[in-house]
């Protein structure tokens, strides 16, 4: 395993202003990962079943705390599936995704 590039993995709280309206806000923490393309068989089976798979992000299992999106070279996936490959290693299964906004938003 060559853990040699890093990702963001996002989440999402609710602050409240001064007026105590709750407004989302997104949290970023960078992590260490690898990174590879999805298999044939995970890319045709994710299209059966109306998804987009993209990549495979391998990152230690204690950095994964539930996010559903992360930001990898300014580009954001939806998390779509993860596998725990071993004790110390979770992958993330990511898809570029309408509804997740890309670039620096």
């Amino acid at each position: 395993m060559n853990i040699s590039d890093v990702l963001n993995l996002i989440s999402y709280q609710i602050v409240k202003n001064e007026y105590g309206v709750g407004r989302k806000t997104e949290v970023s923490r960078q992590v260490y990962c690898d990174v590879h393309s999805v298999t044939q068989t995970e890319f045709f089976a994710g299209q059966q079943s109306g998804l987009k798979p993209n990549l495979k992000f391998t990152i230690f299992s204690g950095d994964y705390n539930g996010e559903t999106v992360l930001k990898f070279h300014d580009e954001k996936y939806t998390i779509y599936r993860t596998y725990n490959a071993n004790s110390d290693y979770i992958e993330l299964y990511g898809q570029k995704d309408i509804g997740v906004q890309n670039g620096s938003n």
